[in-house]
């Protein structure tokens, strides 16, 4: 059983909660408790959210867990003594420390990013980049993972890093099916967003999941296997066949996927013509796109087109 010790302070933001629904679910998944999440404190008893409710915790002094999750707020946290001096040993005494959002000025105070990659909320990156010039902080980041250290962007990206650290614990099965279950993206790599198509690739690797990443912000470019794999930093041969071999599929095949689900947000968002949308996405002009509509949804864009015109008044 894997013991999660989940830190939170005054004011900091309920939506944290959403990560622990993650274990909630994998213990669920697997009909057995394979998670134990404990809600901490300095002190224990009562913690008061953002939103003026409390929470009952217990107090993390003399307590020790394989994972240690440090809670993100809105603003900017103020770490006491107390809290620094915890998470200094808990890193030594713990498996993992991991971060939520603004959680990670947190574990930077407590020097525990010191020559280490880590994320943030893009809000503050800079000044955590300012105000602690040891770390090397990747702003464009969901999550990152440096040795036993982990740190998400927002909150909502703490589902990722999660999801991520089921997977590490359980298997990428696990994860991948507690992913869908809730209904969210799996192993969002990197950037701001992601499509959902990435949740059917299931790419593994790092470089896979890298291309992908490169391909989501270049689908108005011809986007060849060549230039897939330069950006993996592989041969167009050994990527062909790890991509292949991953997802299931050709990269062809996937680069199509996801320009069609980009196509179709944009026609949802209902503020885009047929033809800019067809040139944002890569398409070249309205009958490619259409042709790729009907190969991946079954119907031509004209349907969905019509569905968002009668939904807006």
């Amino acid at each position: 059983m894997h013991r999660v010790g989940f830190i939170i302070y005054p004011a900091f933001s309920p939506m944290n909660f959403a990560v622990t629904s993650v274990f909630e679910t994998a213990n669920w998944k697997v009909g057995a408790v394979a998670y134990e999440v404990t809600l901490l404190s300095e002190n224990g008893g009562p913690v008061a959210t953002s939103l003026g409710y409390e929470i009952q915790t217990s107090s993390f002094k003399r307590r020790t867990f394989d994972t240690i999750i440090v809670a993100g707020g809105i603003t900017a946290p103020a770490a006491t003594p107390g809290l620094l001096n915890y998470l200094r040993s808990g890193v030594h005494r713990s498996r993992r420390v991991a971060s939520i959002c603004t959680g990670a000025l947190m574990l930077a105070e407590a020097g525990l990013l010191d020559g280490r990659r880590a994320t943030t909320h893009w809000y503050y990156a800079r000044s955590m980049q300012r105000d602690y010039p040891k770390i090397v902080v990747e702003a464009d980041r969901i999550f990152t993972t440096d040795g036993p250290i982990w740190t998400s962007a927002g909150m909502s990206a703490g589902v990722d890093l999660a999801l991520a650290l089921v997977e590490n614990d359980l298997g990428a099965g696990i994860a991948r099916e507690v992913a869908k279950i809730l209904v969210v993206y799996h192993r969002r790599a990197g950037g701001q967003s992601q499509y959902s198509t990435l949740l059917d690739l299931d790419a593994t690797s790092d470089r896979v999941q890298t291309a992908l990443a490169y391909a989501k912000e270049h689908l108005s470019t011809p986007l060849s296997v060549d230039a897939l794999a330069n950006a993996a930093f592989l041969s167009p041969r050994q990527f062909s066949r790890l991509f292949r071999d991953e997802t299931g599929q050709s990269p062809a095949k996937a680069i199509e996927r996801l320009r069609v689900e980009s196509a179709r947000l944009m026609m949802e968002a209902g503020r885009f013509s047929a033809e800019e949308i067809a040139r944002k996405n890569g398409f070249g002009n309205r009958e490619r796109m259409r042709r790729s509509f009907v190969r991946v949804f079954g119907q031509p864009p004209q349907t969905i087109q019509r569905t968002v015109s009668a939904l807006i008044p």
